[in-house]
């Protein structure tokens, strides 16, 4: 009797103390050991174990896990069969590592809320005995290539939309690879565990094909990282393949046209730069963006709308209606959209370099190749100033061009690397990253140079080490604020992402990343200026090189 009662007041005290759990927090917190284990326990990041089969056959345990105590259970029981952790004394490096953990944070295995304290002293202890070998799912190698790399990861050939388990593996690949190997984290608007908690139930039980092919694109958009998107084929589906066959600028909510890929095209559907389209099928820009902006990648403002004009202007109709304003009068009309192989762009031939008037040498940037330089010296050594027209991806002249800036070798630029030892944790790299040379017949005059949100990635490195130069100016708007290698990988059959893979910073350890280049004298480009075919930036730039102000 006295058994039977002690039995049914311990089924009691569990009852009323045990913490119900619900289906996101146990397969967030599933998420965050699966990765942590991938990446740490050395019987699991050695590549012995099929670590996906292992996911697949805990999820029904998790599944039927109703509190935190059977959830810890499983997860404990779970690491317990991966066999045995050798404890490992970290021996002091020869070198002194500078760490930059702005990113690292391992707090979430001492949630007392999902986790036992057996739970967590586990995970801790694989913390501290991680793996030191060769990491089976992530290589870096600083080659000269794209470092980061995802190894040995299956890609399901038949992976079907409708299979849990495989949405759930795709969610948890990538939300581990922004976890550990995504510099810039910190810097996102959310947080990312917020992220997995807001995305996890339409991965769950998305309501259609559609939700979660969107779900895949939305997340990677929160990275707020220019070079951050994630891309399947069904995205012309549901945005349409067919482009309007002009570029268009975004200024005051409004689509201002300030090029044309096609002139008869153009001509066809009676489309003039300058021209100010105010509303499509009836909805304002601004309506369109608010509600398409989350699939737009950008690491700040000027990025996304930027990146913003498909989804916008994209349709599958080969035809719509637009509001535009021209010669200060609203109309409306339909225009054409066309096949992206339909629209046969044109691109324009433009000169390399020329001398303004003022002796001001003028540098179409992204025209100018290595072979070109010597040439291009030639020109503008006796010049008063020399404007670099950086609004434009540049080719690979940096440092030939620096070494003809600068008197001597300078640093200009910081980077961090992850440290594949500690997942997470970044490292500063040691070695100095110097552009130029010891020239005593270095470029004496006024060096400006010129960018906007297209410069991105390599374009603003090109300006961090046009910054080294002693006379030199920046002028126009923000840029793309994201430096660092763009690595793609796949994901899973269909979907294909990237993210910048590591960290660009000024010497002085000063970010670039979504702050982009600040330029020293701040000018856009204006509705008004578009009409009257002024380019305000170079003018101004011009301006600059006559007076200096």
């Amino acid at each position: 009797m006295k058994k039977t009662l002690l039995i049914v007041f311990i089924l009691i005290f569990q009852t009323i103390f045990s913490k119900p759990i619900t289906e996101t927090q146990k397969l967030a917190a599933t998420c965050k050991v699966w990765g942590f284990l991938k990446y740490y326990h050395p019987n699991v990041a050695d590549g012995s174990k099929n670590w996906d089969e292992q996911l697949f056959q805990i999820l029904p345990n998790v599944e039927e896990a109703q509190t935190s105590e059977a959830f810890s259970l499983v997860i404990e029981n779970w690491i317990v069969s991966l066999g045995e952790v050798k404890a490992y004394k970290t021996e002091k490096p020869a070198v002194k590592k500078q760490y930059f953990d702005k990113n690292f944070d391992l707090s979430w295995m001492s949630n007392g809320e999902l986790f036992s304290k057996s739970l967590s002293k586990k995970l801790k202890f694989i913390e501290e005995s991680r793996i030191q070998g060769k990491q089976f799912y992530v290589d870096y190698v600083k080659d000269g290539g794209v470092p980061l790399q995802f190894n040995n990861e299956v890609k399901y050939p038949n992976f079907k939309w409708t299979e849990k388990n495989l949405r759930l593996l795709a969610l948890f690949r990538y939300w581990n690879y922004v976890e550990y190997f995504f510099p810039y984290k910190y810097q996102m608007d959310e947080n990312w565990d917020k992220v997995l908690i807001e995305f996890l139930p339409r991965f769950i039980i998305p309501e259609s094909e559609k939700d979660f092919a969107l779900a895949m694109r939305e997340i990677s958009i929160k990275l707020n990282d220019t070079h951050a998107s994630t891309h399947m084929s069904q995205m012309f589906e549901y945005f349409g393949d067919k482009f309007i066959p002009v570029d268009v600028k975004i200024i005051d909510e409004k689509a201002v046209v300030i090029g044309l890929k096609n002139d008869s095209l153009a001509k066809i559907n009676d489309i003039r730069i300058g021209d100010v389209i105010t509303k499509v099928e009836g909805r304002t820009i601004a309506e369109i963006l608010k509600e398409n902006v989350k699939y737009v990648e950008g690491s700040n403002e000027p990025s996304v709308l930027k990146n913003a004009y498909w989804a916008i202007f994209n349709g599958e109709s080969s035809s719509f209606q637009i509001e535009f304003i021209r010669d200060n009068k609203i109309a409306e009309k339909a225009i054409n959209r066309y096949k992206y192989q339909d629209l046969k762009i044109q691109y324009p031939t433009n000169e390399k370099w020329k001398i303004l008037e003022g002796n001001i040498g003028y540098i179409n940037y992204d025209e100018v190749t290595p072979e070109d330089v010597p040439n291009l010296i030639a020109a503008m050594n006796n010049t008063n100033a020399v404007i670099f027209d950086n609004r434009q991806r540049p080719q690979d002249v940096m440092y030939a061009i620096s070494d003809w800036l600068n008197a001597k070798p300078t640093e200009y630029v910081k980077y961090v690397d992850p440290d594949l030892s500690y997942p997470g944790r970044y490292i500063w790299r040691t070695d100095l990253d110097k552009c130029g040379k010891n020239n005593p017949d270095y470029y004496k005059g006024k060096v400006i140079v010129l960018v906007n949100e297209n410069a991105v990635s390599h374009a603003e490195h090109n300006v961090m080490a046009l910054q080294t130069a002693p006379k030199v100016t920046v002028l126009g708007s923000q840029t793309g604020g994201a430096d660092g290698a763009n690595y793609r990988f796949s994901l899973i059959k269909g979907f294909t992402s990237s993210f910048t893979c590591y960290g660009v910073f000024y010497p002085n350890k000063k970010e670039i990343q979504r702050i982009g280049i600040v330029p020293d004298i701040e000018v856009k480009q204006t509705i008004l200026g578009i009409q009257q075919g002024k380019d305000e930036v170079l003018d101004r730039a011009i301006l600059f090189a006559k007076n200096g102000k």
